[in-house]
Parts: C-alpha cells; sequence; structure tokens
C-alpha cells in the first residue's frame, strides 16, 4: 500500500479550533481559516470551532476559565476527540487543558510537524522532521508518562535509582545530537552540489504554502512535482532546467513553502533544503493574488526570508491565480500595492511571457559590460569567457587581443591574472578596491601607453634618416 493511502485510510479524528486573537497578532476576516487548512491537510474531521480575544494569554490555560469552561461543553456536545488551538503553548499549558478537558490538546507547532512527518518522502526531509519532533517534545517528555517512580530492580540488580523520565530524556538527547550530526554532513554536501552549479544561473521559487510554487515550476519545466491543494504537499527541493526565452537555459529550484509563525526548530532542521535559495542569483516570491490575506502571507515570507539571511537578495514578486480572484477590485488593490509584481496564473499559463522578459531583465543586471585584453596565446581564458558569458566581439594585434564580452559579476574575480587587462565598458570599477584585479591598468591607459611607444619608434626612425643624410 502507498504512504498516500495507508495515510488516508487512517480514522480521522473529530477537531474542535481554537484561537486565541491578541492585538499584537495579524487581523483577517477569517482568523480560523489557515488552520482549518492545517487541520484538514493532517486529515482530521472538523466539527466545532471558538475564538477569544485577549490583551494577554493567560499563563495557566492560555484561555481564559470562561471560555475553558466553555470549550469543556462544546467538546463534549460533538464528541470532540482532540482540540487543536492556532496558538504556541507551553507544556504547563498544554497539560493543564487536558486535565480539564480530557482530551488530547495539540498546538500550532505540533500540529505543524505532525504535517511535515506526513509529507516527508527523502531520507533528508525525514530526518530534518525527527530532530524538529525531538526537540520539539523534550521538555514535554513528562506529560507522555502517568508513573514518573525511580526504575526498580531485583536482588544484585540495584541500580541509580533513576526516573524513566530520565532516561528517556537522555535517549532523547543522543538522538538530537547524532540527526545534527547527519545533517550538518548532508548541508556540506548540499553545498558542495549547489556551488558546483556556477556555470549556470540559478533562480529559486519562494513562497506560502499552497501558492502555486509547483504548478509553475511543472509549467515552466514539466518537472512532474507533486501538485495538490494543500498546505504542504511537498518538502523536498526539486532543481530543473528551465529554457528562459531569449536568454538561453537557468536553473530552477522548487522549495519548501513558508507559513506565518513558522516554527524555528523547522526552520534550523530544513537549512539544507533552504541551501537552493540562499544560494540563488535570483529569488521568484510567488504569493497566492485570490487569498484574502495575500498581503499577510507575504510580509510572513519576508519575515522567514530575514529569519535565514537572505532577505537582500534580488527578488521579484509573483502574483498568482489571478484567474480565481473574487472580484477585479481585489486583484486591483494588491498591484496597487505592489505595484511591481507580475501577474500570472500557472494553471492556465497567463503572463508567462511578462515572466520570463522580467526574469531575464533581472538576470542582465548581474552581468557586467567589459573589454578582457590578454595575450593571443591565452586559449584558456578566451575559452572561459566564452563559456560564462556572451563575447561581442574580438580585435585582434600581433600579440594581444581584446576581447568585448558580457559576464555575470561573480565571475570577474577568476579572470584577473597576471598578463590580462581588465577595464568596465561603463567607467565602474571592476572589483572591490584592494582586489588583485582592482589596481590593474585601463585598456584605454594600456593603449595610449602603446601610442606613446610607437611615437618615440617613429622618432628613432626619424634620427636614423638624418643620420643617413649627415652619412651621405
Amino acid at each position: 500500500m502507498k504512504e498516500h493511502d495507508r495515510f488516508e485510510s487512517v480514522v480521522r479524528e473529530r477537531a474542535v479550533l481554537v484561537r486565541v486573537i491578541t492585538p499584537e497578532g495579524s487581523f483577517i476576516d477569517d482568523p480560523l481559516d489557515e488552520l482549518r487548512g492545517l487541520a484538514t491537510t493532517a486529515g482530521t474531521v472538523i466539527v466545532g470551532e471558538l475564538m477569544q480575544r485577549r490583551p494577554v494569554p493567560d499563563c495557566t490555560t492560555y484561555l481564559g476559565h470562561g471560555k475553558v469552561a466553555e470549550l469543556k461543553q462544546l467538546v463534549e456536545s460533538v464528541e470532540a476527540d482532540v482540540v487543536i488551538l492556532d496558538n504556541d503553548l507551553n507544556p504547563a499549558q498544554t497539560r493543564n487543558l487536558e486535565k480539564e478537558l480530557q482530551v488530547k490538546v495539540i498546538d500550532r507547532t505540533e500540529l505543524i510537524l505532525d504535517i511535515f512527518a506526513s509529507s516527508a518522502r527523502t531520507h533528508e526531509a525525514r530526518l530534518s522532521v525527527e530532530l524538529a519532533q525531538l526537540e520539539y517534545s523534550l521538555p514535554r517528555l513528562k506529560r507522555l508518562w502517568t508513573h514518573l517512580s525511580r526504575i526498580k530492580a531485583g536482588v544484585g540488580m540495584r541500580g541509580p535509582g533513576e526516573k524513566q523520565l530520565e532516561v528517556d530524556r537522555r535517549l532523547v538527547e543522543k538522538r538530537i545530537t547524532d540527526l545534527r550530526g547527519e545533517l550538518r554532513s548532508i548541508e556540506a554536501r548540499r553545498e558542495r552540489q549547489v556551488a558546483a552549479r556556477n556555470d549556470h544561473m540559478t533562480v529559486s521559487l519562494v513562497g506560502y504554502t499552497n501558492a502555486g510554487k509547483s504548478t509553475l515550476m511543472n509549467a515552466l519545466t514539466q518537472a512532474g512535482v507533486l501538485v495538490a491543494d494543500k498546505l504542504f504537499a511537498t518538502l523536498d527541493t526539486r532543481t530543473r532546467r528551465w529554457q528562459l526565452p531569449n536568454w538561453g537555459p537557468v536553473l530552477l529550484s522548487d522549495t519548501v513553502g513558508f507559513i506565518r509563525d513558522l516554527p524555528h526548530r523547522l526552520i534550523a532542521s530544513f537549512k539544507a533544503t533552504l541551501e537552493e535559495a540562499r544560494q540563488a542569483d535570483l529569488l521568484l516570491h510567488v504569493a497566492d493574488a485570490s487569498n484574502p490575506a495575500v498581503c499577510d502571507q507575504i510580509g510572513a515570507v519576508y519575515k522567514v526570508l530575514q529569519e535565514i539571511g537572505i532577505q537582500e537578495k534580488d527578488t521579484l514578486l509573483v502574483l498568482n491565480k489571478i484567474d480565481q480572484l473574487s472580484s477585479p477590485s481585489h486583484g486591483n488593490a494588491v498591484l496597487n500595492r505592489y505595484p511591481s509584481a507580475i501577474p500570472i496564473s500557472a494553471k492556465r499559463q497567463l503572463g508567462f511571457d511578462a515572466l520570463a522578459y522580467r526574469v531575464s531583465d533581472a538576470l542582465s543586471r548581474t552581468f557586467r559590460d567589459i573589454d578582457v585584453e590578454t595575450g593571443i596565446d591565452n586559449g584558456r581564458l578566451m575559452a572561459y569567457l566564452a563559456a560564462h558569458g556572451e563575447v561581442l566581439s574580438q580585435r585582434f594585434g600581433e600579440q594581444r587581443v581584446i576581447i568585448h564580452c558580457r559576464i555575470p559579476q561573480k565571475y570577474l574575480g577568476r579572470i584577473a591574472e597576471a598578463g590580462t587587462v581588465v577595464r568596465a565598458r561603463d567607467g565602474a570599477p571592476i572589483l572591490p578596491p584592494g582586489s588583485a584585479a582592482a589596481n590593474v591598468p585601463a585598456v584605454e591607459d594600456v593603449a595610449m601607453e602603446d601610442v606613446a611607444m610607437e611615437d618615440v619608434a617613429m622618432e628613432d626612425v626619424a634620427m636614423e634618416d638624418v643620420a643617413m643624410e649627415d652619412v651621405a
């Protein structure tokens, strides 16, 4: 039986959704919309909902005592199996709520971890999810045990009287250490793999979960990535070749989707997966234009990008699902707020020409228009320029050649060598001051020196003519 079929065949639990809205939280028309999607993705049946506005959460039960009593009545009336909160609870709050409600209580982080566990397919994704789950459960081991007595031993087998909880905590800590070591080796290997792709420009798709990144990936590259109308349908990074019109091939990568209040332990665990976005030349931020909370989702993605340290990378905002807008006024409002955004429909392949043009233009900004003067026998450098850039013209002399080419900025440091002169046509410095190529003479200066040497040679010839006249 396939994993998907086995997951769907599990008996579905009846869930009550709860959210406490605080002043610093985001306000949207339907505050439980995202939690509803998460709970449905996890395979539960939603049988009740409850919300409360509080200036600060209650320190013991997060909800107020009156709301806890109301929630208990709701749970009993609908015969719920689990209560899901759209907030993060500490272990004591979870334990107190379970004691009051007499049903299982899980918070937002635990729900997301459960979804990640069911969606993980590769070895790397499973290790990342297991690490995040263990780090989450470590301070919550106490509530998993009804007995905390010390381990009993018979005659001749008396031990230190260690508690079962302490044994479990030690085992979990050891497993966390082992998983971190494995993920570090995977991360190092992923960095080498990504660094080996320097021969091609790379573009990464990032965005809120269920924004249509996988659909766009399939439409552009025919990658065959799993597409499903649910949150976190895919967790693994896929990289495929995208033949960009009027440009050439680039590498397009699909990454794991983000979400509001994404648990920090998940960000740390999926660091290797996000390496594609970290090393990309350009990010395509895909947003669901049909979602009423699209502006909040865009802000949440930028917040996650800031947390993983890639917020300053060149980014194009792509507004997907324009064919599903509830009203033209909503689409106009979003475009007015983000005037440089690119409206598309990945499902119907609308707006792809504008997308390709904007991507080509953005990638072109990383190129430099330069002249390279080198020896006529330097075939290695000529081949390097042809492979990594676009050679526009070549002017050959007796011993030297001047090559006019366009090449990405990241390759300029590799062409600085003895006997080679590099100059930007726009007059800007090629490399930062102090680097090896920053002090080489400009092409025009070398040409002027050559002209000066020719003048000297002509003077010598004239002197020889004068000398010959004297002899005559």
